[in-house]
C-alpha cells in the first residue's frame, strides 16, 4: 500500500480544495412565446417543449 513519505502542507490542501465550488446551471430561453428560463438539455416544466417539439404533455 502506497503510504506518502512527507505531510501534505495547508497550502497546497487548500489550493487543491479552492476548485470545489457549486456552478450556476446554464439557462437558456424556452422557445414558446412565454420564454421561460430553462436547464440546457432539458424540457420546459412550463410548456413540455425539447428542440421545438412537443415531448411532455401538459394538463
Amino acid at each position: 500500500m502506497a503510504v506518502p513519505k512527507r505531510k501534505t502542507s495547508r497550502s497546497n490542501t487548500r489550493h487543491r480544495r479552492a476548485r470545489w465550488k457549486a456552478q450556476v446551471p446554464q439557462l437558456t430561453p424556452c422557445p414558446c412565446p412565454r420564454k421561460e428560463m430553462v436547464v440546457a438539455h432539458r424540457a420546459c416544466t412550463h410548456c413540455g417543449l425539447y428542440k421545438g417539439r412537443q415531448v411532455v404533455d401538459q394538463p
